[in-house]
């Protein structure tokens, strides 16, 4: 566990987006953020829009206690979700995963919006904040890597119940600073 204690639900608010922790009472508004499959295409989770496999995907998010859901703030509507957790070869840091946006909102601001929210909270607490992308999943290497997110090595983890292999980002708290930074000119 990080050496300060990182609030794993939060409530995070930003311009267009509002991060809140995930409620048993958000399944259908989420489902139907996440039923359209090509919001899965990339994942290695391809099924997910299936209501039966996106069942077991809430419910494991909800068991985790670290899920967050991400409101657009004009509509009120829920767009995807996301979490934090203790990286399993880096239990020292964090990690931030298990996210998935409604594809009407890729390609534009609200994925940086999403990742500023949860990194800088997250960097209130930890040096180093940790991404394991299925190698397969392209669009999430891409858009880690925009973030300052380096690919530090491959390995097998057990994250979500059965060891499989995954490239592990690190982001640290100056290339995140860095990021920022140039973000707000």
């Amino acid at each position: 566990m990080p050496d300060n204690e990182l609030n794993f639900q939060p409530e995070l608010t930003g311009e267009t987006l509002y991060l809140r922790p995930l409620k048993a009472g958000d399944f259908d508004g989420l489902f139907t953020a996440g039923s359209d499959p090509a919001v899965w295409a990339g994942h290695p989770a391809k099924e997910r829009y299936k209501p039966e496999i996106f069942r077991q995907y809430f419910d494991a998010q909800m068991a985790s206690k670290s899920t967050l859901v991400f409101i657009e703030r004009e509509t009120g509507k829920l767009i995807g979700c996301s979490r934090y957790y203790v990286a399993p070869d880096q239990p020292q840091a964090v990690a931030i995963g298990f996210t998935f946006l409604n594809n009407a909102y890729w390609g534009g601001t609200t994925n940086f919006e999403i990742k500023r929210l949860m990194l800088d909270h997250a960097f209130e607490s930890v040096d180093d904040v940790w991404f394991h992308i299925d190698p397969t999943n392209i669009r999430s290497q891409k858009a880690t890597a925009k973030l300052g997110a380096v690919h530090a090595y491959d390995a097998v983890l057990d994250i979500s119940g059965s060891p499989v292999n995954w490239m592990c980002f690190r982001l640290t708290r100056h290339a995140w600073a860095n990021v920022r930074s140039a973000h707000r000119r």
